[in-house]
Formats: structure tokens, C-alpha cells, sequence
């Protein structure tokens, strides 16, 4: 049993129910790796509509107060920002929760997952099973993988960092309501308020958010296929009590061939994922890069199958530098190709996978992606890079 402890009042004051309109709102930034640690000096904003409205600095406390009213709705985002850590967006409700920020990761397979909640159920955990391994709170380290902070009294966060996310595997990540263990049909979990931020390098690059309404004590949030492309599962259901049932659950994910029900996007969703894209074409030809991101991951989310968004992504990525992003990206991109020209899209992003590599001095990985990258259409290019890594592997 996983041991328990007293909140302090502040964060008994945290509990308190939100209001449509807060005269207050009141958070708490921490750390998303290491425990109980609080973060100072975090810009916090809140935006509706697109339109920043107020903007506030954490204190020495982690504490971040907003005295004036605003909606607190889903209309509203709440954007955190601080050097040296990934910047972290997410949708109201805000008052009365923690957040944790991730600092930047440098490998390129890096990945990071860090969940969060509500005052209810008091305690959720993360699992992550991949072949021979399942890092949870019974099994805290794993290969190239670590459960950092675990937390057993409301709010979080839970985070599990993966140092090297291997090519050739599959990874599941889901989240069981530990709390009501014995009770898989509580509709606790759905109501908790859980939001799950997936980091790659330095950047926050998919959010899920608990579907609302749904029975059960388990939510399989995502599978991470062998090519490295990030697969939807956003599904609910009840389970026993045992960890080692949760993992048993899950193993069938890890299969080449997965039975996956992948979610129904609505048209509402569809057409705001590409207003959103359209806004971020706007801003990258504005060279607003920092903000074209935050358009194209929003569209992301709002619709995962956006291969259009994933290809603009993955360019602003590839502008600014962040090369671990601009992997993800293209990954995606390839799995979405389709109609005439899918092979020359695939093509083109294997090679510029294969070329991210080459530079870190990942020949091995390189020569993958160039060959793959062949395999879709013949090229010179594609030869040329082949005899270049090979040269340099022997």
C-alpha cells in the first residue's frame, strides 16, 4: 500500500470548487521531475480567444494568484513559460490546480509523460509498459526509463521519463484510479479533471484530457507504435485491483498488429484543427515561429489526423533547431501519407529523419532512415547519403 500524507493548508484551500467566474484564481507550479518541488519565477498567462487577458509571475511558493475575474472555461488557456523548461499549455478550468513544468530533454528519443488532476480521486498512477518492462509505483525504474515523482494525494504530478525510447518497440501508457481499484465501474476517473502532457526535446508536443461522462478505473491513453509515430487510444474501461493486472490489460497494445478503437473526431473538432492550422501558416510566414508551433500543436490536438498541421510542424520545428521535435513530426507525417504523392512524402521525411541523425553522429540510426527513405523512391540523394554513413559506420 502506498504510503499517505497530510496537504498543507494551502493546498487544502486548493480544493475548493471553481466558479464560472473566479474573483480569484489561485495555482501552484512544481516541478515535473523532481517531488514536491515548487517553481519561482514562472510567467503565467491566460489567454481567451486567442487574446492574452492577464498575466501573472509565481512566487517563491510556486503560487501564482490572479485577482481579477475571468471566465475559468474551457474557452480559456492558461500558458506557462520559464527558460530552461518546455512551455506548458492547457485548457481551463484553471483555479484550484497544480501544474508541473518539464525541463528540456536533449536526446533525440527522449520522451517525457506527466499527468495531472483534480482534488478527486486522491490518487491516480501512471503505467508504462514496453517490452520487459512496466514502470509504475511497484517498479520505479526500468530500461532507459524511470517513474520520477509519484503522488498519492490529489493533483499530481506523476511523471515517467523514457532516456531513450528504443526504435522497434512499442510503448503504452495508461492511467489507473488507484483509489477505487475495486470499483471498475466508478465514473471517478472520468471526472477527475486528468490531463496527460507528452514531451519530446523541449517541447510539449500532444495533450490528452480525460473523457468526460464514461465508466471505469482505467484510461489506455496512447501507444507508441515501433516506427515512433504516437497512436491514439483515449479509451476507458474497468479493471481489478492489481498492478499486474493493469500490465496484463495493456500488453495486447504491445502486439504489431493491435486492436486499437481509434477515437471519432467530430466536424467541430476537424474545422478547428484547420482554422488552427491556417492561423499557424500565418505566423510562420510572420517568422512568429514560437507562436506557429503553438497554433500547429493546438490544431494537433483538436484533430490528430491533421497530416497537413504534422507537415507544417515538423518545418517550423526544423527552423528553430529543435531537432527531437522535428523527428516526431516527420514520423507522423509518415504514417498519415496517403493518396498519389504518399510515397514522396515518405520518402522525403525518412530523409530528413536520416539527416537529424547523421548530424548527432547516429550513423546506425541514419542508415535506417536513408534506406528507408530509398525504399519509397529511387534518388540520388538517397544513394549518396546511404555510401556516405555507411562509409562512416565501417
Amino acid at each position: 500500500m502506498k504510503g499517505r500524507f497530510i496537504k498543507s493548508m494551502f493546498a487544502t484551500l486548493l480544493c475548493m470548487p471553481y466558479l464560472s467566474y473566479s474573483a480569484q484564481t489561485s495555482i501552484e507550479v512544481l516541478s515535473a521531475i523532481i517531488k514536491d518541488q515548487k517553481i519561482a519565477d514562472v510567467q503565467v498567462s491566460i489567454q481567451r480567444n486567442g487574446e492574452q487577458s492577464l498575466t501573472a509571475v509565481s512566487d517563491g511558493a510556486g503560487k501564482v494568484n490572479f485577482s481579477n475575474s475571468y471566465p475559468d472555461n474551457s474557452d480559456s488557456l492558461m500558458i506557462l513559460k520559464k527558460n530552461g523548461y518546455s512551455t506548458l499549455i492547457v485548457k481551463c478550468p484553471c483555479d484550484g490546480m497544480s501544474y508541473a513544468l518539464s525541463p528540456a530533454m536533449k536526446g533525440l528519443d527522449s520522451m517525457r509523460v506527466v499527468l495531472s488532476w483534480g482534488s478527486t480521486p486522491s490518487d491516480l498512477d501512471s503505467h508504462m509498459v514496453y517490452p520487459g518492462n512496466h514502470l509504475w509505483f511497484g517498479n520505479k525504474e526500468g530500461r532507459n526509463g524511470n517513474l520520477d515523482v509519484d503522488d498519492t494525494n490529489s493533483y499530481g504530478p506523476e511523471t515517467i521519463s523514457l532516456i531513450k525510447r528504443e526504435n522497434g518497440h512499442s510503448y503504452v501508457y495508461a492511467v489507473h484510479n488507484f483509489s477505487d481499484r475495486d470499483q471498475p465501474d466508478t465514473t471517478r476517473l472520468s471526472a477527475s479533471q486528468a490531463k496527460v502532457f507528452v514531451y519530446v526535446g523541449e517541447s510539449l508536443v500532444r495533450t490528452y484530457y480525460i473523457p468526460t461522462g464514461r465508466e471505469g478505473n482505467l484510461w489506455t491513453v496512447f501507444r507508441v507504435n515501433v516506427n515512433g509515430d504516437i497512436e491514439d487510444i483515449n479509451h476507458l474501461k474497468g479493471t481489478s485491483d492489481s498492478g499486474r493486472t493493469v500490465e496484463h490489460s495493456m500488453q495486447p497494445l504491445l502486439s504489431s498488429n493491435p486492436v486499437i478503437n481509434t477515437p471519432d473526431w467530430s466536424s467541430d473538432s476537424i474545422d478547428s484543427s484547420k482554422s488552427l492550422n491556417l492561423k499557424g501558416e500565418a505566423a510562420y510566414n510572420n517568422r512568429k515561429y514560437d507562436e506557429a508551433i503553438e497554433f500547429f500543436t493546438d490544431a494537433i490536438n483538436h484533430y490528430p489526423e491533421n497530416g497537413k498541421a504534422y507537415g507544417n510542424l515538423g518545418l517550423v520545428y526544423q527552423k528553430t533547431g529543435r531537432t527531437a521535435e522535428a523527428i516526431w513530426a516527420n514520423r507522423k507525417a509518415i504514417a498519415l501519407a496517403s493518396g498519389n504523392g504518399a510515397n514522396t512524402i515518405r520518402a522525403g521525411a525518412n530523409y530528413n529523419i536520416g539527416k537529424i541523425y547523421e548530424a548527432a553522429g547516429q550513423f546506425t540510426d541514419a542508415l535506417s532512415y536513408y534506406k528507408a527513405a530509398k525504399a519509397e523512391k529511387q534518388n540520388a540523394v538517397y544513394d549518396n547519403a546511404i555510401v556516405r554513413v555507411s562509409t562512416k559506420i565501417n
